[in-house]
């Protein structure tokens, strides 16, 4: 019975892991100024972006003072906004 678990447990991984470097070959490549980027890079500039334009804006309204802990507010913030635009901008549907 431990040998079939462990088997199972085997067999699992393994397919995980090819899923996962099958997936991982998978990245959209943006060309710009003839240099290639990978697409998860270009979101994540672009979420940084975005929340380095909200936080003056948070402030301006007082509202940063009611966000919980900066240190978790605002990399949560660019991962926020790096989804929606990898959604907006790479979405196969």
């Amino acid at each position: 019975m431990k040998q079939r678990s462990s088997i199972r447990v085997a067999l699992i991984s393994v397919a995980s892991s090819f899923v996962v470097l099958t997936l991982a070959a998978c990245d959209p490549i943006v060309t710009i100024a003839g240099a290639n980027f990978p697409g998860w890079l270009l979101c994540m500039i672009v979420g940084a972006a975005l929340a380095a334009l909200t936080r003056p804006l948070l402030i301006i309204t007082g509202l940063e003072s009611h966000v919980g802990p900066l240190t978790i507010f605002y990399p949560s913030l660019i991962a926020m906004f790096a989804m929606v635009m990898w959604v907006l901008l790479f979405n196969r549907v």
